[in-house]
């Protein structure tokens, strides 16, 4: 086998005679070696094991020389823990779940030699010696041999990358390590990596915070370095990764064992990046991780990183709680795995109550204008011709087209669609994206009317009606706006002068004061007075009328 599993060699040849020959043989060409040459002969049976033929013979070498100090090298330790797991592993899983205890304690022995090894392998060793616990296997020395080499301080080198690092176990790994490669050899990044690396729970406590940011700001384009790996995790997709698959399934996922440790790593330490781009980020890790396959279904792509990154968001500082809750509020409708959705939530109270806010407050400042101006209409020049995108109440987005002459066209015209095709698959995806957005906000001023939230005026006129979208779907309801004296008059938003009114159904308009409180109109609710003129009306629809959306709860 040629690569990281070793070439064949001069040893390997003499090996294999020995082998065919038989036990003795073998046993004599070993005592006869030392030194290198003994620890070449060692590698060429080990690799003999790993391929079959012969092997008690080789089961007896193989004890024998794992009983020996035979000065190991740390590379020479990674070669043998890659012959048995990994992309170049020389044996199948079932084959190192049948024969553990034979190629498993030479490993361990040039492991505990060289001082320096790859704890991903190791890790991943321990796991397979635990699953083989209730089939009789007397392995518990073995355990406990990886458990002593698991508790060792990693050595951290400055130069390249450990092997255990962005490992191959994956297409994550090694696609990273190629398209980063001069990035990630700056000074202070292996140190960096190397403490993410072993983060394998959801959360990062204070003082592994404190250790990332002190390396993060130490490493050469720390930041970068971090944003990169994070976007290559984003845009991962779910295959097979060479884990050792203990129960036959083989579910596709975004990263090994290993690599998932170290992107949870990634996002924790991604929350001392003050950079725009670091929350942003964070929540497209979170939904890329918590769809489902396939893009729908519960079983996400990668439950770990999911939590992690949700977890992150929450942890999120009060000055970017607005990003954060933004972010969280975009996960529930596509991430439907019970664990994470209910880590989304306790994330989204958590960062809204640093923040001194109800989550849906805190949603509300953060909701995009789409490029939208005073009218509610965005301009798009598409040669001769003007594309508008318009949201109208009382929540509705329209697109169509101006010709040349002024002349309005509901539909793109031939000339357009011919030669404008990318531009026009763009403003068309602005309709989509602002439909789905009057949808949410329509949703969010549900909750408002169920929860009886008020705001103050200057708040109810910048976040609401004064919004081009929130404010298509709020000047379309009914709201009361009350002084704090105990009365409320309802109404329906109008502009007058440079303010507002609630203008009620029998002409009168009440002023929206600077010291007023606003909140949606409901019929049902203790104390409160009809909406002027006494008419029955939906509080999502205009006076009068009734909305399609109206379930008639509110006025039953």
């Amino acid at each position: 086998m040629v690569g990281t599993t070793g070439p064949a060699s001069g040893a390997d040849e003499a090996v294999r005679r020995a082998v065919a020959e038989g036990p003795d043989a073998l046993r004599g060409l070993l005592d006869a070696l030392e030194g290198v040459e003994l620890r070449e002969a060692a590698l060429a049976v080990h690799l003999r094991a790993c391929r079959g033929p012969g092997r008690e013979a080789v089961t007896a070498a193989l004890d024998g020389l794992a009983r020996r100090d035979l000065d190991w090298s740390a590379a020479e330790a990674d070669l043998l823990l890659c012959r048995l797991l990994g992309g170049e592993a020389g044996v199948a899983p079932h084959e190192l779940q049948l024969h553990f205890g034979e190629l498993v304690p030479l490993a361990l022995s040039a492991c505990e030699r060289a001082g320096d090894f790859s704890r991903t392998h190791v890790r991943a060793l321990r796991r397979v010696a635990e699953s083989l616990r209730g089939y009789g296997r007397d392995l518990g020395p073995l355990r406990d041999r990886m458990d002593a080499l698991l508790l060792r301080e990693a050595r951290v080198d400055t130069g390249p990358l450990p092997r255990h690092v962005l490992d191959g176990f994956d297409d994550y790994g090694p696609a990273m390590r190629t398209a980063h490669a001069e990035l990630l050899a700056g000074a202070g990044v292996a140190a960096l990596l190397a403490h993410c690396a072993p983060l394998d729970r959801p959360r990062a406590t204070l003082a592994w915070r404190r250790k990332a940011a002190s390396l993060l700001g130490g490493a050469e384009s720390g930041a970068e370095v971090v944003r990169r790996l994070l976007e290559g995790i984003a845009a991962q997709p779910a295959h097979r990764v060479n884990d050792p698959d203990l129960v036959g399934m083989g579910i596709p996922t975004l990263a090994s064992a290993a690599n998932t440790s170290l992107v949870r790593g990634l996002l924790w330490a991604a929350l001392d990046v003050p950079e725009e781009w670091a929350v942003p980020l964070v929540g497209a890790v979170a939904l890329h991780a918590g769809t489902g396959l396939g893009g729908h279904g519960g079983m996400c792509r990668s439950r770990p990183i999911a939590t992690a990154a949700v977890a992150v968001l929450g942890e999120c500082p009060a000055e970017r709680a607005e990003e954060a809750v933004a972010e969280l509020g975009r996960l529930p409708r596509r991430v439907v795995n019970r664990t994470v959705a209910k880590g989304i939530a306790r994330a989204t109270e958590t960062v809204a109550a640093r923040a001194g806010m109800t989550p849906s407050m805190l949603r509300e400042r953060s909701v995009p204008d789409l490029g939208l101006d005073g009218r509610g209409v965005r301009e798009t020049a598409l040669g001769a011709y003007t594309a508008e995108l318009a949201v109208r109440e009382p929540g509705t987005a329209l697109l169509s087209f101006r010709g040349p002459e002024g002349r309005l066209l509901k539909t793109a015209p031939k000339e357009v669609r011919e030669a404008r095709a990318e531009e026009l698959k763009e403003v068309r995806a602005g309709l989509r994206k602002a439909t789905a957005l009057l949808s949410e906000e329509r949703a969010r001023l549900e909750e408002h009317l169920a929860a009886g939230t008020s705001w103050p005026a200057a708040d109810w006129r910048r976040y609401y009606v004064d919004r081009p979208v929130t404010g298509a779907v709020a000047r379309a309801l009914v709201w009361e706006a009350g002084d704090g004296a105990g009365e409320w008059t309802a109404g329906l938003p109008e502009r007058s002068g440079g303010g507002w009114v609630l203008a009620g159904a029998d002409g009168t308009a009440r002023p929206v004061g600077a010291g007023d409180r606003l909140r949606l109109w409901h019929p049902l609710r203790p104390g409160t007075r009809r909406s002027p003129g006494g008419g029955r009306r939906c509080w999502t629809g205009r006076r009068g009328s009734r909305s399609s959306r109206c379930s008639g709860r509110c006025t039953r």
